[in-house]
């Protein structure tokens, strides 16, 4: 796979990463309207899954993949852009959960499993620490402080 100083660096990069989102993110929810914070999570993740299905569109052009990874690829940004969605409008918990469940399409799919052949590890590790800290400044936000008490500006419709 790779030598743990290595893993270990592309894991703080994700986490170091993450912080100007969720600092941007916490800004727009207070200093306009929450909808505006919560899209740019929402867009971020409907990315963040996008990034996958461009690199299996690549690979597939250098025949390093096949169709089926495209069509897979698709599916799961289907699946993200979805819960992206329904957290944009409804629950904070469908963000929290695309957020939490998208490492493992990044691990397990694209480091550890066949996808790795065609994601670069320097997309699918940092994504790992990225996408967690995400979940976690929107499960903490949201629901555990609450966004009244952080002075976020109603209106998410």
């Amino acid at each position: 796979m790779t030598n743990p100083p290595l893993f270990v660096g592309l894991l703080v990069d994700g986490a170091t990463l993450a912080v100007p989102l969720i600092i941007v993110a916490f800004l727009l929810s207070r200093f306009t309207r929450d909808i505006v914070g919560r899209s740019l999570f929402a867009i971020v993740l409907f990315a963040a899954a996008g990034a996958y299905f461009g690199f299996a569109l690549l690979a597939r052009d250098l025949q390093v993949a096949s169709g089926f990874w495209v069509l897979g690829e698709l599916a799961q940004v289907i699946v993200f852009g979805t819960m992206a969605l329904l957290g944009l409008r409804g629950s904070p918990w469908w963000l929290v959960a695309g957020w939490a469940l998208h490492p493992l399409w990044d691990f397990v799919v694209h480091y550890i499993g066949p996808g790795h052949t065609f994601a670069p590890i320097t997309y699918t590790v940092p994504c790992v620490s990225f996408d967690w800290l995400v979940a976690v400044y929107i499960a903490i936000a949201y629901e555990l402080v609450g966004s009244r008490r952080l002075g976020f500006r109603e209106g998410a419709t």
